[in-house]
């Protein structure tokens, strides 16, 4: 048989058979993998090995983090990589992981840029929502007490309360636009002010469709989670800057929730930077959150208004 032959002999891939629209024009299987992004990062492995080596390798240069405790659970605690100067600004790093996996550990190959550039950087920990049971909720107090910590705290290890940033990627993302459209005042008794800005890279902000995926799946979703932790419903408490970053190889619904915040931003008027980092997927933006000449990275120093060292 020829080439040719042997090429006509080949089966004829299934063609799947589109199912009813589950949100907007996808059917349940696309609105799955809208929110798997393994699906569309063939090659996730490797870049997340990355990110964790570099986090290793900042460690042996700028040394081990002061771990303190925020909370009274082993896991509410947080690393403080310190700059060498005094009343020197904060950036806190909200970790992702689909809000089930990673720790501050793993997050922190941004260190360098921000300690170089004479910002103390704070990266959460807290529990993954399989050891909440599938609960947001319990996560949401966590990030939030682990913020006000900082504010309380911040002239013990010789930050400014008053200059607190705060940055996160993926479900640190989502956790971004969370803790901009807090109530602190009523909930916490601390200044609505407290963060100065934030920048949410890859995040979700409207969390209907999430819970119309197979992430309900591991996620207990109720009501009170999905109208309190959606930011993009909560804007009227909206009163700092923010930077939103996204890939074009994302998923779409990702790429779309960046978008749609974004707009949603502006539409009520208030300060927002919108970042599309070309040919880039879900886990390489991360990886370049470390690099000072990256959109991302460029987003939070221009935030805090610094310049690459």
């Amino acid at each position: 048989m020829t080439a040719s032959g042997l090429a006509l002999a080949q089966p004829t891939p299934a063609v799947r058979a589109k199912g009813p629209p589950v949100w907007l024009d996808m059917d349940q299987k696309e609105l799955d993998d809208a929110y798997d992004q393994f699906v569309y990062a063939p090659n996730a492995r490797q870049v997340i090995a990355r990110c964790h080596r570099n986090s290793e390798l900042v460690r042996e240069r700028l040394g081990a983090p002061k771990r303190m405790a925020y909370g009274p659970t082993p896991i509410e605690a947080l690393d403080i990589y310190s700059a060498k100067t005094e009343n020197a600004p904060i950036n806190i790093f909200v970790h992702g992981g689909a809000w089930r996996a990673e720790v501050a550990a793993g997050s922190a190959s941004q260190a360098e840029m921000l300690v170089n550039a004479g910002v103390h950087l704070v990266v959460l920990n807290f529990n993954n929502v399989i050891d909440t049971g599938g609960d947001l909720m319990t996560m949401a107090d966590q990030v939030r007490r682990g913020v006000v910590w900082v504010y309380k705290n911040a002239k013990s290890f010789g930050g400014d309360p008053e200059r607190i940033y705060i940055i996160g990627h993926s479900s640190g993302g989502h956790w971004v636009g969370v803790l901009l459209t807090t109530d602190w005042q009523t909930d916490f008794g601390v200044p609505p002010t407290m963060i100065k800005g934030g920048v949410a890279g890859s995040g979700m902000f409207d969390l209907k469709p999430v819970r119309l995926s197979s992430r309900s799946n591991y996620i207990k979703f109720t009501d009170e989670a999905e109208e309190t932790l959606s930011a993009q419903r909560h804007l009227d408490k909206l009163v700092a800057p923010v930077a939103v970053v996204y890939g074009t190889a994302e998923t779409p619904e990702f790429q779309r929730q960046s978008r749609d915040f974004a707009a949603a931003v502006q539409t009520e008027g208030k300060p927002t930077s919108l970042s599309v980092m070309e040919g880039y997927n879900h886990f390489e933006v991360w990886e370049q959150l470390a690099n000072p000449y990256s959109l991302f990275g460029r987003a939070i120093l221009n935030q805090m208004k610094l310049r690459p060292t």
